[in-house]
């Protein structure tokens, strides 16, 4: 485990820098300055990522043209003629309802708050092991509003349903994480990094499994917590650093 440790602190190291950004989902954001769009931005980025990562770029790309490339004053200042774009925006399943509904709730919640973060409190007890809970009453919260469609509560995951939540557990990452490195945004303070479950999508989970570090035969919210606890054993502080390395193994390098 010692030597696996220095193994994945060196893939760190090489993977979490800018020249990880370009790309990967995360430039979406990268390409705002303002707090709020910098959020907007990156948790749609989040949601769409699934597909090859130049096709997540693209159509964050067109659907953030469809907001003139200012989506924090478009969700607040928007007029009902101004969605009509949006009527044709597709990705895999995320469809027109779909990104008609995420604006609906982004406009009515930052009418009333200054940042995304305070939707990701209400579950918050300050504990390690607090983040299945703040996942679950995010989501609750995210289809509080009457008549929020049905289709597109599969967008948003759950650990209720056993989900390992993959897309909004790296958004957290992107939120939250706070380091030299240029990569992650650190924006959020009230969640900590050691807090975090690490994302895990098909490539970390299947690096994952080489490496020892998951046991479990199915990828659910169980298995992302057994990755996480064993990551910790490395940092406890900041096991979810650890995706980069084991992302970057995946993809760049076949492991």
């Amino acid at each position: 485990m010692h030597n696996l440790k220095e193994f994945l602190d060196e893939k760190v190291e090489q993977y979490n820098r800018p020249g990880f950004i370009s790309l990967d989902p995360i430039s979406i954001p990268h390409s705002f300055s303002k707090k709020e769009d910098i959020e907007i931005s990156g948790f749609f980025a989040a949601i769409l990522a699934w597909g090859q990562r130049k096709t997540i770029i693209n159509k964050c790309l067109e659907l953030f043209q469809m907001m003139d490339n200012s989506p924090h004053d478009f969700i607040l200042n928007h007029q009902e003629d101004d969605l009509k774009p949006f009527l044709n925006f597709k990705h895999r399943t995320f469809n027109d309802v779909d990104t008609l509904y995420f604006i609906h709730f982004l406009s009515w919640f930052y009418a009333k708050h200054d940042s995304l973060e305070e939707a990701f409190l209400l579950g918050q007890t300050g504990e390690i092991d607090a983040m299945q809970t703040i996942l679950t009453k995010f989501q609750e919260y995210f289809f509080s509003i009457p008549d929020s469609p049905a289709r597109t509560r599969k967008h948003i995951a759950t650990p209720s349903r056993k989900s390992a939540c993959k897309r909004i557990n790296m958004y957290l990452r992107w939120m939250v994480r706070d380091d030299d490195k240029g990569v992650d945004f650190g924006l959020w303070k009230n969640i900590s990094p050691s807090q975090l479950i690490c994302p895990c999508d098909l490539h970390v989970d299947r690096v994952g499994r080489k490496l020892g570090l998951i046991s479990r035969k199915q990828t659910d919210w169980l298995t992302a917590l057994e990755l996480t606890q064993k990551l910790r054993e490395f940092d406890p502080a900041d096991p979810v650093k650890y995706d980069f390395a084991l992302f970057g193994l995946g993809v760049e390098e076949k492991f």
